[in-house]
């Protein structure tokens, strides 16, 4: 027998097969196939791992792509086809040929947009080219380190304001007085022995009175039976600053927390220096911000709502405030619950109000118009006594608006105006009603424990003349 050395090729090809160095794949053991496992070659057998289950046993799916080694000759290549798509069924849309058309598809609303975007700009531009922009010069800036009577008058008065008020307004600093740098403008109840016994008040008498008018100074109790006067219910505050800081055209702004408690009515508001065009509402009133003390479920809208309007019109019967009247709603929250910025700027061709920022605005009224024209008034009374058009005789479309106006700053109880709807959330008493103010008081009750933080709190008040002149028509 021919006898091989260890070194020759002969010897390391049959007898002794070189092993595969650890990591190596073994890449002649295909998972296809008849050959498999071949008995008949000992290098093949070598080559197998002894504790792999069985190649026969296992399926194509268990191999790794490592574990296989796709031959593509042989009857052993084996390739994955979908049964779910019949040959000649899958669409090749890039091969099909487009219609020129399809491109408008895109083009169109490109167009559009560009042409709204143009058109959006060119407005923009054109309304902010068309602002006046104009001077303005500094005429208040209280911080409220103190109260500051060169400016500020307490207005006292039992008469209810026009409105039907339930409060006795105080110069006391009970209601009215300065802390920590802020002014408060505090409602409280009424001396219980002034309502529960026969009583006087006669302001006129101590000279405190801030009106002529016997009405406004004079209020009294009568407990005889069936009978329903009283003295106002409630007390709270009211200042004005005719005295010290007016303006005719110009910006106000003022910075308050406005009051939490049911049937309280804090405002904002200016009235003219003089009654130049007739009585209420012939010379103008500018309401800056009007809200009520009631929480959201109020029906008319509580504490989250505030309002701006303006009154004008020959008489009380025929005040057009419904035509230039804007309310709006705070954002998830409440104007109680923290300070707001409430702001007028006002010129001769325009007047609006807004919330912490111009660009919020509330009520915008342009004075492209005479106001006698848009308030399409009758040309008599029910009486039968003609209107006067007292306003068109100046040549400004913005008449009454058109003088000087003062602040007033105050925080109302209840009333009988419609200010509080009636029959509507609880309201405990009725306006027409002679027992309106009793019934009221009656049901303090339920409303007092609502009085949880009862108080406008002013930060600030700032009003700026407008310097620059006149705008021409």
């Amino acid at each position: 027998m021919e006898q091989h050395q260890a070194g020759s090729s002969s010897f390391n090809s049959t007898a002794f097969p070189t092993p595969l160095r650890p990591g190596t794949p073994n890449t002649e053991n295909s998972p296809y196939g008849d050959d498999r496992i071949d008995l008949q070659s000992p290098r093949r057998v070598s080559a197998v791992n002894p504790f792999a289950s069985p190649s026969i046993s296992r399926p194509g799916s268990s191999f790794s792509s490592s574990d296989v080694h796709v031959s593509t000759q042989g009857a052993g290549a084996r390739y994955f086809r979908s049964r779910r798509v019949k040959k000649g069924e899958v669409e090749k849309p890039w091969l099909e040929k487009r219609d020129p058309k399809e491109k408008w598809v895109t083009i169109i609303p490109i167009l559009g947009i560009l042409v709204g975007l143009g058109i959006s700009a060119f407005l923009v531009w054109d309304g902010l080219r068309s602002v006046v922009k104009h001077n303005y010069c500094l005429v208040l800036n209280d911080n409220f380190a103190t109260f500051n009577d060169a400016v500020w008058t307490k207005e006292v008065q039992v008469g209810g304001f026009g409105n039907g008020e339930f409060e006795q307004t105080t110069g006391t600093d009970e209601n009215v007085y300065v802390k920590d740098g802020h002014l408060f403008i505090k409602p409280t109840l009424q001396d219980a022995n002034l309502i529960t016994k026969d009583s006087l008040i006669n302001l006129l008498e101590d000279g405190t009175c801030t009106s002529t008018q016997p009405a406004d100074c004079i209020a009294a109790t009568n407990t005889t039976v069936g009978n329903a006067t009283i003295v106002p219910p409630t007390k709270s505050g009211r200042i004005n600053s005719k005295k010290g800081a007016t303006i005719k055209y110009g910006r106000v702004e003022v910075t308050a927390k406005l009051p939490q408690g049911d049937w309280l009515w804090p405002a904002i508001w200016m009235m003219p220096v003089k009654d130049t065009y007739g009585p209420w509402p012939a010379s103008g009133e500018i309401d800056i911000m009007e809200s009520r003390g009631n929480n959201w479920t109020y029906s008319q809208g509580g504490n989250n709502i505030m309002s701006s309007a303006l009154h004008w019109g020959p008489d009380q019967a025929n005040d057009a405030w419904w035509k230039t009247n804007v309310k709006r709603e705070s954002l998830h929250t409440t104007y109680s619950a923290s300070f707001n910025t409430f702001g007028l700027e006002w010129s001769q061709k325009y007047l609006f109000t807004y919330v912490n920022s111009r660009l919020l605005q509330v009520l915008y009224t342009n004075f492209d118009e005479s106001l006698w024209d848009r308030g399409n008034f009758p040309e008599a009374t029910s009486n039968g006594s003609r209107l006067q058009d007292t306003w068109s005789r100046t040549g400004r479309y913005n008449t009454p608006f058109d003088e000087e106006f003062y602040l007033i700053l105050n925080v109302a109880v209840g009333g009988t105006n419609g200010w509080f709807e009636d029959a509507q959330s609880g309201k405990p008493w009725i306006d027409g009603s002679p027992n309106a103010k009793k019934d009221f008081w009656n049901s303090r009750g339920s409303w007092l424990p609502t009085w949880t933080s009862p108080a406008m709190e002013i930060s600030n008040v700032v009003m700026w003349q407008q310097c620059d002149g006149d705008e021409e028509l």
